[in-house]
């Protein structure tokens, strides 16, 4: 079946049940076949749709004749009345991912910048885009999500990314392009096959289609289902979530443990998602139930990957971002908001009603540290001097956060605990209260 602009705009309707209306569609607009086409049909519908057209390019500077490539496609944008916005990147070969990974990052890191609440940025993935993906996720071993491909619509910067050429064959796309008499980019990497996604393109799809006619459909549709069944899946977990009472970065360990092995992994997998983290591979979570779930209540077992760690503390789960090192020692505080790094939040002083540090106390200057162990005062309202370690204790401080709080000293002199604590000769009615802004879990 030949496409048609009439096509694209009634997918185009089909996905505005879920994503609402937009005002303006930007268009991925790489300059090769797929997006020309994508570019043209917009075009020819542009009374139909109403919608405002912008089509940026970005420019990986990974081929000679990428400059080249930019000026046409601002030529061709110009000759359809679009408007356009081109924009050149850097790659970074030394940041652990492959070259079309790292291309990949670096494009969308550009795109998100114009994408609004009300825009929709359109990329032209098409049926044989699909096919390929889903077998490199199968080949690398991938679960239903993965086996479902790429999703015809996605939450993406302030709005949406939108695929609605999902369901159109490259042979398709060509056949326009050769009706109306398109110009496009051949990009030369496309035929290197040692990427593994031109292999499949131009070694192995090939292949399948001589043997199984229409093998990208056949592909395509098995796509939909694995997608169909990923969402049971993510709804499933979600009522196991919500019926344990669980939150997403904090699971309780006997609700996990009265779980099916299969609903353990499938709870984590969600959670992992909605907390915001890389996800993890099957053999991170079957540590997660082997280690975490039936250690003591004394243990501090840990499973980590890259961007993230999962710690055990008496009866939870606990799903963090992975923190460095803090590095906050020796810096001042005052009523400017201090960084402790990444993930700590912000440090300050704010004037309130209530106990606060004295006026001589910050006059003197105070400074942070970390605690180096041995630490003892006497906390307001408490009628003895305490050992730091034994209030961490009572206040039931997850140990991993125990050495990163922000202890306070006004020259050799521990006046305060972070937020927590302040120390009694110090405190006065009015004082400086120490606000700890985008604080991490401390319980």
């Amino acid at each position: 079946m030949n496409f048609r602009p009439e096509d694209l705009l009634l997918r185009l309707d089909e996905l505005e049940i879920a994503a609402g209306s937009p005002s303006r569609y930007i268009i991925a607009f790489s300059g090769g076949l797929d997006s020309s086409v994508l570019l043209h049909a917009l075009v020819q519908t542009r009374q139909q749709h109403g919608k405002s057209l912008l089509a940026v390019h970005v420019d990986h500077r990974l081929q000679p004749d990428s400059e080249k490539w930019a000026t046409h496609c601002e030529r061709v944008a110009n000759e359809f009345g679009v408007e356009f916005v081109g924009d050149a990147v850097t790659i970074d070969h030394n940041a652990g991912l492959g070259p079309e990974a790292a291309a990949r990052d670096a494009r969308y890191g550009v795109l998100r910048r114009h994408v609004g609440t009300t825009d929709w940025l359109l990329s032209a993935h098409h049926r044989d885009d699909q096919a390929e993906t889903l077998l490199i996720n199968l080949l690398r071993g991938s679960g239903p999500a993965g086996i479902a491909g790429i999703p015809a619509l996605r939450k993406f910067a302030d709005g949406w990314l939108v695929r609605p050429l999902l369901e159109v064959s490259r042979n398709s796309l060509a056949k326009y392009a050769g009706k109306y008499g398109l110009k496009w980019i051949d990009d030369p990497s496309n035929e290197e096959s040692r990427y593994e996604r031109n292999f499949l393109r131009n070694e192995v799809l090939p292949l399948l289609d001589s043997r199984w006619p229409d093998a990208s459909l056949r592909l395509s549709k098995s796509a939909g289902f694995a997608r169909e069944a990923a969402e049971l899946l993510t709804e499933f977990a979600d009522a196991d979530l919500a019926s344990t009472g669980n939150t997403v970065d904090r699971l309780d360990v006997a609700a996990l443990r009265a779980l099916t092995p299969a609903r353990q992994k499938n709870v984590l997998r969600r959670a992992i998602n909605l907390a915001g983290l890389p996800p993890a591979s099957s053999r991170q979570l079957q540590s997660i139930i082997d280690e975490l779930l039936p250690a003591r209540d004394d243990a501090a077992p840990l499973v980590r990957w890259d961007g993230a760690e999962v710690r055990r503390f008496r009866d939870r789960v606990y799903l963090l971002a992975a923190t460095p090192v803090p590095e906050f020692a020796g810096r001042r505080l005052s009523a400017d908001p201090l960084s402790l790094g990444a993930g700590l939040g912000r440090l300050m002083l704010e004037q309130d009603s209530g106990p606060g540090l004295s006026e001589d106390c910050v006059r003197a200057g105070l400074t942070l540290k970390l605690r180096a162990g041995g630490e003892e005062f006497k906390p307001l309202g408490q009628a003895h001097t305490r050992k730091l370690k034994k209030l961490l204790q009572e206040e039931c401080i997850v140990p991993w956060m125990r050495d990163r709080l922000p202890l306070i000293y006004s020259g050799e002199r521990l006046v305060a605990v972070a937020d927590l604590w302040l120390a009694s000769d110090v405190a006065v009615p009015g004082g400086a209260h120490v606000r700890w802004h985008d604080r991490p879990a401390l319980h």
